[in-house]
């Protein structure tokens, strides 16, 4: 069975925070886990020293056995060092959709015969 290192969310009704555990892959996010390793409080400043507490240690020990991180977990590993992220890139999610695409060519076209239509200011 797998081992996961994620984010487990306590806190109130919009105020979060989140402990970093060590987890089987199949029990639900906020339920039982082998290990807390560490907290994170989304609601501090980034350049905050409590916004992020790891025991490295043990956090060094579970990488070492297999547990795999999550992306989010794996951005905190990354900052503290213990870690190596690299980053994604997808241009295609940047890009406008199907329909949205279809607009921008019609009114490109429109555009277009309106200037054909239309002798310029100058040549009269």
């Amino acid at each position: 069975m797998s081992v996961k290192i994620r984010l487990s969310r306590g806190g109130a009704k919009k105020r979060p925070y989140y402990y970093v555990v060590v987890a089987h892959g199949a029990s639900p996010r906020d339920g039982r886990y082998i290990e807390q390793i560490g907290t994170f409080d989304p609601m501090l400043k980034k350049d905050d020293a409590n916004r992020v507490k790891l025991k490295e240690d043990r956090v060094k020990h579970w990488l070492s056995v297999g547990a795999q991180p999550t992306d989010r977990v794996l951005r905190l590993l990354d900052g503290a060092g213990l870690a190596k992220r690299t980053p994604s890139n997808n241009p295609e999610k940047a890009k406008p959709k199907k329909k949205a695409q279809e607009r921008a060519a019609a009114e490109a076209e429109k555009a277009a015969k309106a200037a054909e239509v239309t002798p310029p200011a100058d040549a009269a």
